[in-house]
Parts: C-alpha cells; sequence; structure tokens
C-alpha cells in the first residue's frame, strides 16, 4: 500500500508543488463557477429584454414562455420611436449627456490639479469639504437645486438639466488621487524647463491620465444619459423630457397591454451607452486602477 501510494506522485516533484497545483484549479475552477454565474444573473434577464421587444402582445404572456419570437415584431421599435416620442427627447438626452460631461470634465480637472500639484492656504480644509459633500445623498439636494434652477427661470429647459450636474465632488476627488500617481520625475522635469501650470497639464498631466479621463467620462456619460429623478422633477413637458423620463410615460401609456413596444424603448434608451462602453473599454480597468493607487 506504502509502495502504490509513493508511486502516485512522479520522483522529484514536491508534495507542495502538487498542492499548489490542485489550489490553483480549484481556484481557477471556483472563478468561472462565479463568473458563469454573475454571466446567468446579467445576461438572462438582458436576454429576455431583447426577445420580449421582438414579441407580439399575446406571445409575451404565453406560457409556457418561448425563448425565441415566432413571428419577430420589428415594428415595435418604430412605435416605441414614435410613442414616447423619442426624438425629441433623444435630442434632449444628447445635449444634456455631451454638456454636461464636458463641462463636469473640465472643472473637475483644474480643481483635481489645483488640489494635487499647487500649494495654497486651506487647500485641505477645501479637499475635505469635497470629500464631505461625497457622503450627502444626491435626493437631498433636489430641493435646492430646484429653487436654484427656477429663480433663474431654468424651469423645462435643457439648460435647467445641465446647470446643476456641472460640479462633482466625486469627479474632483477620481482625478486628483490619478494626478497624484502620476511620476514625479515628469512633472519635475517640466517645472526645470519652464512650463508653467497650463503647460504641464495640457502637455504632461492630461497625456499621462488618459486611460483615468476616459474612465471618468464613461462614468460621468453613463449617469447623465441614465438620469432619472431630476429630469422628471425639472420638466413638465415632453419637449424638455430625456429618454428615461420617456420610457416612464411610455410604460404608463402602453405597459399594460404593450410589453414588447416598452421593452422596445427601453433598448433603444441603452444602445447608445453600449456602444460608447465598447468605445472606451480597453481604458475602463487601467483607468479605475490608477485612479485609486494613491491617496
Amino acid at each position: 500500500m506504502n509502495k502504490s501510494s509513493a508511486r502516485a506522485i512522479p520522483v522529484g516533484i514536491p508534495t507542495t508543488r502538487v498542492t499548489r497545483t490542485f489550489a490553483d484549479l480549484a481556484a481557477g475552477m471556483a472563478s468561472y463557477t462565479g463568473l458563469a454565474i454573475a454571466f446567468l444573473v446579467i445576461g438572462l434577464p438582458t436576454y429576455w429584454v431583447v426577445i420580449g421587444a421582438l414579441k407580439a402582445p399575446n406571445e409575451i404572456y404565453t406560457v409556457p414562455s418561448t425563448w425565441w419570437p415566432l413571428q419577430p415584431q420589428w415594428t415595435n421599435f418604430s412605435k416605441a420611436w414614435v410613442a414616447a416620442p423619442f426624438p425629441i427627447m433623444f435630442a434632449n438626452s444628447l445635449a444634456v449627456t455631451v454638456a454636461s460631461t464636458a463641462a463636469k470634465l473640465v472643472n473637475a480637472i483644474f480643481c483635481a490639479y489645483a488640489f494635487a500639484f499647487i500649494n495654497v492656504p486651506g487647500r485641505t480644509v477645501a479637499f475635505v469639504a469635497i470629500l464631505g459633500a461625497l457622503m450627502i445623498p444626491e435626493e437631498v439636494t433636489i430641493l435646492p437645486n430646484y429653487l436654484t434652477v427656477a429663480s433663474l427661470g431654468y424651469i423645462n429647459s435643457v439648460s435647467g438639466l445641465i446647470i446643476p450636474t456641472v460640479g462633482s465632488a466625486f469627479a474632483t476627488f477620481f482625478l486628483r488621487q490619478a494626478f497624484l500617481a502620476l511620476p514625479r520625475e515628469v512633472l519635475d522635469a517640466a517645472k526645470v524647463d519652464g512650463a508653467g501650470h497650463l503647460q504641464t497639464l495640457w502637455h504632461v498631466v492630461l497625456p499621462l491620465a488618459r486611460p483615468v479621463l476616459a474612465t471618468l467620462v464613461l462614468l460621468t456619460a453613463v449617469a447623465r444619459w441614465n438620469d432619472f429623478l431630476w429630469p422628471l422633477v425639472a420638466t413638465s413637458q415632453a419637449t424638455t423630457r430625456t429618454l428615461p423620463v420617456g420610457v416612464y410615460f411610455l410604460f404608463n401609456q402602453e405597459g399594460s397591454t404593450e410589453w414588447g413596444v416598452v421593452l422596445a424603448g427601453t433598448i433603444l434608451v441603452v444602445a447608445p451607452i453600449i456602444v460608447l462602453f465598447l468605445m472606451v473599454q480597453r481604458h475602463l480597468v487601467e483607468g479605475i486602477a490608477s485612479g485609486a493607487v494613491k491617496g
């Protein structure tokens, strides 16, 4: 018995190496199992939305459900596009997302650079106040923002949807952490060459922080595109509403009888964000890691 046990492990291979191999194999299997479960949890509802958008109303309520539409109803997308109405809401969402993301990015870049590299009195106190703003839920700011925008006369306007979103404590904190992680030698070399703050920011800091900037653009654009609460409060006309609010009203109009139209409208809202994600996905992981390296 002892001889057969000895033959099970080839001569010259340490027992610890065999144990480590089995441990790595078990860890890999556990990782792939978790990945498969996550795929099912996320992918299955997404697939159900897609096929539901192509089903006729009677087929959606069929039991047992079909995993592919018997007669794909591509007209659901055209019905959703007209019913909301989506064209003007798409233009509003695009304008709000682009303008808000650009303004927030410019604001955060200058603030983060000042917090990271310019030593001025009160810098620490101001940064602590920025961190404190991260603890305030967005819902708490709805009433003050509404009163401010109303006093400016921007209710039911695209400008009213953009103004409260220009400042961002998270974007400032995120970029500040990324800027602090940049190689100090490169920044010192720029200073020795006589570069000012704007030259250093434009020619040194921003090129080195490109993955982080791409990540911030994606996170900000997704948040603005999917924003529902503020556009719902600040607008009451179809001509100034955004797509998430449009889907909500589409559900109120068609949800009880035309689930395929509602799901088609949902896909029309999500599709642009998926395209944006595919464009910047290679920067996403690298950017998030870079933004959290140094405090």
